[in-house]
């Protein structure tokens, strides 16, 4: 059954884990993991320290060329009446000055306790939800 707006934000901000999905200048669809906070109709996410390839990535790029951004979460269960999905599409914008992220990296640490001994130096991607969408098997 479909999700009500209301549901999906409530079953994704209750997510530990979600997937940002960004489209690159060319049109290639890029998905990667991601922790994150929700505030109201805003999602949070922050590069974090963990280690990578290159400081140059791809959701970045991504963004900075075209703000697009969508958040999925979902539950698989092998009972499969208990599988359900939330997504939130929005308009993304990167948070680079220090300042500006103080508030949103706070949201990620009351959330994830390993940022409160290695905050993410970010920056920090801001999405504000323009839909949110969903649906449950039961």
């Amino acid at each position: 059954m479909r999700l009500t707006p209301g549901e999906a934000r409530r079953r994704l901000g209750a997510s530990r884990v979600a997937r940002l999905a960004t489209v690159s200048a060319s049109g290639a669809p890029h998905l990667v993991p991601v922790t994150f906070a929700l505030d109201g109709d805003v999602i949070y996410t922050a590069v974090d320290a963990k280690p990578k390839t290159t400081s140059d990535l791809a959701r970045i790029r991504n963004l900075r060329a075209s703000p697009r951004a969508a958040v999925l979460a979902d539950r698989y269960d092998e009972d499969w009446t208990a599988l359900w999905w939330a997504r939130a599409d929005g308009e993304a914008r990167i948070i680079d000055d220090p300042a500006a992220a103080a508030s949103p990296l706070a949201l990620l640490a009351a959330r994830y306790a390993q940022y409160l001994t290695a905050p993410p130096p970010g920056p920090v991607i801001e999405i504000r939800v323009t839909r949110w969408s969903g649906w449950s098997a039961s």
